[in-house]
């Protein structure tokens, strides 16, 4: 898999994160913050093997800039 950052959060200090990533495979990676409460996880139901993480409505356009370069 090759990946391409579009954006790093620019109102997120010291580290920028989260950060959003395009890959090879027509799909998206996110880097963000951990969740660790213990009731949303049981609500999301995880399946063994997979995870999540949480990043502001701020990065949302960005998911566009992405498939725009695309093009």
């Amino acid at each position: 898999m090759r990946i391409r950052k579009i954006a790093q959060d620019p109102d997120s200090r010291p580290n920028g994160s989260p950060t959003l990533y395009r890959t090879d495979r027509e799909s998206w990676l996110v880097q963000g913050w951990n969740i660790t409460d213990p009731d949303v996880l049981a609500e999301m139901n995880i399946p063994e093997g997979e995870s999540a993480v949480e990043i502001p409505d701020r990065m949302i356009p960005f998911f566009s800039e992405g498939q725009d370069a695309e093009r």
